[in-house]
């Protein structure tokens, strides 16, 4: 069962990076964002940072489940 839950993970963050659309980076580009995100993370500022992140983050899914309400398409949905 644990592998199930770490596929799924791995699952949900590939949709995520479509989500955000950086699914058109390369590998390379893709990890060196990721590591300039860590970095962030890690700074004095980072609890700062963290609820900026999750601001945004939540008013992309907000906004998404107003176009699924609306039954418009949502990027990185599956259909």
């Amino acid at each position: 069962m644990e592998r199930a839950a770490d596929t799924r993970h791995k699952i949900q963050l590939g949709g995520l990076v479509i989500k955000a659309g950086l699914d058109d980076l390369a590998s390379n580009e893709l990890l060196g964002a990721l590591l300039e995100i860590r970095d962030i993370i890690d700074s004095p500022d980072a609890d700062q940072n963290l609820r900026r992140f999750m601001r945004r983050g939540r008013s992309v899914f907000e906004e998404d489940e107003k176009r699924r309400e609306r039954k418009q398409p949502v990027k990185g949905d599956f259909e």
